[in-house]
């Protein structure tokens, strides 16, 4: 029986077509057949039939590569959240905090593709559930890295009440707030104060956007735990849920949000046993060594009177000792 790998790119790109070129010969000379879904995935909130129609087809599918940024792999896992198939990503972007592979790599993945070489994780997704006025059955959906309530008007705050576990803790006028898995901790919510969490940090993290509050700093719950986000009544403005900057629903003033851990959790397949640090110096290209050990260094920083020769062979011994 054939193997068989699908391609989710950014079809638009030229770099995209030419990655998907050489993707596709790889693929087939290694005995793959191969299959391309460039079509736009995102389906409104919990149009759980237009999910189902978009994976038709993935569960045969021994993996899905994709060719492109984080946004491109978050399109992607909208095909796989649910079927157990595990998402390769081939960085084509600018971060690719969510990619395995990088373009000059492309073959080398392949190749480790075929041979099965490669492991399995997991990253947990958060559930999301909307209630809104009128209604009695919440609207359901998921996030893999965040999802975000924001004001819907931007001449105005919104006014929301955070709770958890369904004991109120705090109300205050803000620009959103960003509910994120850890995951998605590098993400929006990183770019709004949040910490960054460790994959295995099994947790949803909460960060306010621009609070009104003396009380408005990240939060952290646990697995068994849920947060719930209300447009309060006396809200001037009404809100919008946001799911991976894709999937959106409108808040009427009186909805409210529930988020968790999510029971179903998004595959990626591994190619690089490298701890999840390492990953984040070289994605963000953190300054390991400081600027003062540099400058210690260099022997214009050296105070008048030191002996230059005397120095390097200390420094000659201290990198032997390294």
């Amino acid at each position: 029986m054939s193997r068989r790998v699908l391609i989710v790119t950014h079809g638009g790109r030229p770099e995209a077509v030419a990655a998907l070129s050489e993707a596709v010969r790889e693929l087939t000379e290694a005995g793959f057949e191969v299959a391309l879904h460039d079509d736009d995935l995102a389906e409104s909130f919990g149009d759980h039939m237009a999910a189902a129609r978009a994976r038709e087809g993935v569960t045969e599918s021994e993996a899905v590569m994709v060719l492109g940024g984080d946004g491109t792999i978050l399109r992607a896992a909208e095909l796989t959240h649910g079927t157990g198939v595990p998402l390769l990503g081939v960085n084509l972007g600018h971060v690719g905090f969510l990619a395995e592979s990088e373009r000059d790599d492309l073959r080398h993945a392949v190749r480790r593709l075929a041979a099965r070489d490669y492991e399995v994780e997991e990253r947990a997704v958060a559930d999301v559930a909307v209630h809104l006025p009128g209604e009695e059955t919440p609207r359901t959906g998921w996030a893999l890295n965040e999802a975000t309530v924001e004001k819907a008007r931007r001449e105005r705050m919104v006014e929301v009440g955070i709770a958890v576990d369904g004991r109120p803790l705090s109300s205050f006028g803000c620009d959103g707030v960003v509910m994120s898995t850890a995951t998605g901790s590098t993400a929006h919510a990183f770019s709004a104060g949040g910490p960054v969490m460790w994959p295995e940090v099994d947790g949803v993290l909460l960060v306010p956007l621009s609070a009104h509050a003396l009380f408005a700093r990240p939060l952290v719950i646990g697995p068994r735990s849920t947060y719930t986000v209300k447009v309060l009544e006396r809200s001037p403005v009404p809100a919008v849920l946001t799911c991976d900057g894709r999937r959106r629903i409108d808040l009427p003033v009186g909805s409210w949000v529930e988020v968790r851990r999510g029971a179903l959790p998004l595959r990626f397949a591994r190619l690089s046993p490298a701890p999840f640090t390492d990953r984040l110096v070289s994605k963000f290209s953190l300054p390991v060594v400081g600027w003062r050990e540099l400058a210690a260094k260099r022997p214009e920083h050296r105070a008048p009177g030191h002996d230059a020769e005397h120095d390097a062979e200390h420094d000659a011994e201290d990198e032997k000792e390294a």
